[in-house]
């Protein structure tokens, strides 16, 4: 699925499954709403209790949206610690496994079973990357009963307050905050001036990646193939194979891929997204105290020799203790679950609509994705964590938390201070 809110798929729409109840047990919305995409169906198969988990891919936000929309918990990982191996792909730079269950220790019990290397997948972090992740300085829990924050510090990224942020998601946001303050958190404000070009430098990198993964579904080698005889055309064979095989929104994203690959918009399109991603990395890097494994590495050639207590003294060098954050805080989504209604509209404009209304259909559905492609863009962990309902429609509201570059474990910690005070 290809998909802001999972409405085609080939068994049906994913609906959201969420009870919409008052506190007068009178339901204050009975329109149908969506589950989100593109793993929706993952995260209502979850909310309605039909598993125990299911597993997604989180491109732009693909896990932690319909986690938000559906009440449950969604976890994206950093990309390399969980195997690609047998996931079709769509964008392989940013496409990460991810994890939707009931609960933050659900998520890690199953984290903790599939982040393993595996040699089959060539973007999976190398054993030796592993150990040196894993012997790095990061948050010093004091203790166990998730009371005690003093030494954590907590990042509020100015970019974040945009002007579509629904008042009810704002006040949520506003109580996580209070709430890690309350248990002596250091709440700091922080600036990733590169966010505000994240959305389009995505749609522009991701449609280019996913149009050259796409051509192999051709007709021959995988896929639909059109019942058109072959003999008459090969050209029109592939044609027609991929016109009725792919959806709208597929062949939209496809046309806008291969249009910023065009020798004509290479460079002015791909190259600059390309630019904007790595300052983007680079924002998330200044802004978190724990330095990046990966860049350790790659600039520190010394760095493979050594044993752990080594790298964690190395490391705890480089810690930004007077600037840096654990962890950043914000909202997953800029509203609650959106109408059927309203996701279909597009669908069912005729070319002699206007047109403008069109656009703004699919403007709208893509702009969903502004807090969740930064995480995606730069490759580190992010999860949404369930913190609250809507005063005004009765639907679930999540928090995102985010941290460095492997350090899931400080993720799931302050998770659970979330998930234990919703």
């Amino acid at each position: 699925m290809i998909s802001s809110a999972n409405m085609y798929s080939a068994f049906g729409p994913a609906y959201n499954p969420h009870t919409i109840i008052s506190d007068q047990k009178e339901p204050i919305d009975q329109e149908l709403r969506v589950a989100g995409g593109s793993s929706g169906g993952s995260a209502a198969a979850v909310a309605s209790g039909m598993c125990f988990a299911s597993l997604g891919s989180d491109t732009g936000g693909s896990i932690r949206l319909p986690a938000s929309y559906c009440g449950v918990i969604g976890f994206k990982p950093s990309y390399g610690q969980c195997s690609r191996w047998g996931l079709v792909a769509y964008a392989s730079s940013l496409d990460t496994v991810g994890i939707i269950t009931r609960n933050v220790h659900d998520a890690q019990l199953i984290y903790d079973i599939i982040s393993k290397y595996d040699e089959k997948d060539p973007s999976s972090l190398p054993p030796k990357l592993r150990s040196i992740n894993s012997s790095l300085a990061s948050f010093d829990k004091t203790n166990s009963n998730f009371t005690d924050l003093s030494k954590l510090r907590v990042g509020i990224p100015q970019e974040y307050y945009v002007s579509e942020l629904s008042d009810p998601i704002k006040s949520l946001w506003k109580r996580g905050i209070s709430l890690l303050r309350s248990y002596g958190a250091t709440i700091v404000s922080v600036s990733c001036p590169s966010t505000r070009y994240a959305l389009p430098a995505y749609y522009i990198l991701a449609p280019a990646e996913a149009s050259s993964n796409l051509a192999r579904y051709d007709g021959v080698r995988y896929g639909h193939r059109s019942d058109m005889d072959s003999k008459q055309d090969e050209k029109l064979l592939y044609t027609h194979t991929r016109s009725e095989g792919f959806g709208e929104e597929v062949k939209r994203r496809i046309l806008l891929g291969t249009y910023t690959l065009t020798a004509g918009s290479y460079n002015n399109y791909f190259i600059y997204a390309q630019r904007i991603r790595k300052m983007v990395q680079s924002d998330f890097d200044y802004v978190f105290r724990r330095p990046n494994p990966l860049h350790l590495v790659k600039n520190e050639s010394s760095f493979c020799n050594c044993n752990n207590d080594e790298i964690f003294e190395i490391s705890n060098k480089l810690r930004k203790e007077s600037h840096g954050v654990d962890v950043i805080i914000t909202p997953v989504a800029i509203s609650t679950s959106p109408k059927v209604k309203d996701s279909l509209s597009s669908s069912f404009l005729s070319n002699s609509d206007n047109t403008k209304s069109l656009d703004d259909s699919f403007v709208n559905a893509y702009v969903n994705d502004v807090f969740t492609i930064p995480a995606n863009l730069a490759g580190i962990p992010a999860i949404s964590v369930p913190f609250g309902i809507s005063p005004i429609d009765g639907f679930p509201i999540g928090l995102q938390l985010m941290t460095q570059y492997g350090d899931e474990h400080t993720l799931f910690y302050i998770s659970k201070v979330l998930e234990n005070n919703k």
